[in-house]
């Protein structure tokens, strides 16, 4: 009977690996090989187009239960489902065991692919966010300073946290951002001789500022309208 759920955990495992492969080379992002994969031909990043009539598909079916989002209230619903404690715990965990060999994530298998596919549309949310800056600015408070919600932020970045969302996308771009969060799942749910690459470092950096500073956002939100 104990080998029942382990092997219920293996397929699961396995199942989302594919979901996570597959996706990529969909999207044309595999740029390394991952362990027993054939390698794929890498290709010059192009810019993503910031067109202002051009809507962005925040993919969010899925986890939200609706296809239609404005980037605030797809924020929203990301933090309904994982507050800002849990999303970032949540990130770390992912983000140590994809650094240990042979050691797999001790987390539910659904819960890491929810968690996953409500990353994906968050970050493109908070693309489009970047986008229109300068119509959001207003919900800035500079003269307001609470070190607890400062979180990770700096404090510039605490003050204008926009800035955050124009830094993270002026290194990377979604689909950069789509592979690094893939290949940090893939390794943490997997035991493998070998661990992520470095590289996902930087770009879990941005992911914990931008979580930072979108909560931060819907914080003073809050306060305007009260």
């Amino acid at each position: 009977m104990a080998a029942q759920p382990l092997r219920l955990y293996s397929l699961h495992v396995m199942l989302f690996s594919f979901i996570l492969i597959f996706g990529l080379y969909g999207q044309g992002a595999l740029y390394e090989r991952l362990p027993g994969l054939p390698p794929i031909r890498s290709s010059k990043q192009t810019p993503i187009k910031r067109l202002k009539n051009k809507r962005i598909d925040f993919e969010a079916r899925f986890w939200s239960g609706s296809r239609k989002h404005s980037r605030i209230k797809l924020i929203e619903s990301f933090f309904h489902f994982n507050d800002l404690v849990t999303a970032k715990q949540m990130l770390n965990k992912i983000m140590i065991y994809a650094g240990k060999k042979k050691t797999a994530i001790n987390e539910d298998s659904s819960a890491i692919f929810h968690f996953h596919q409500a990353l994906r549309s968050f970050v493109r949310a908070c693309y489009a966010i970047s986008l229109k800056e300068k119509k959001l600015s207003i919900i800035t408070y500079p003269e307001n300073h609470f070190p607890l919600m400062q979180g990770s932020l700096s404090d510039e970045e605490y003050q204008t946290p926009f800035l955050v969302f124009q830094k993270a996308f002026a290194e990377y771009s979604i689909k950069d951002f789509d592979y690094y969060m893939a290949v940090a799942v893939y390794f943490s749910m997997g035991i493998y001789t070998h661990t992520a690459e470095s590289k996902i470092f930087a770009p879990y950096i941005h992911l914990i500022k931008m979580l930072d500073a979108a909560h931060l956002i819907l914080e003073r939100r809050i306060q305007k309208n009260q």
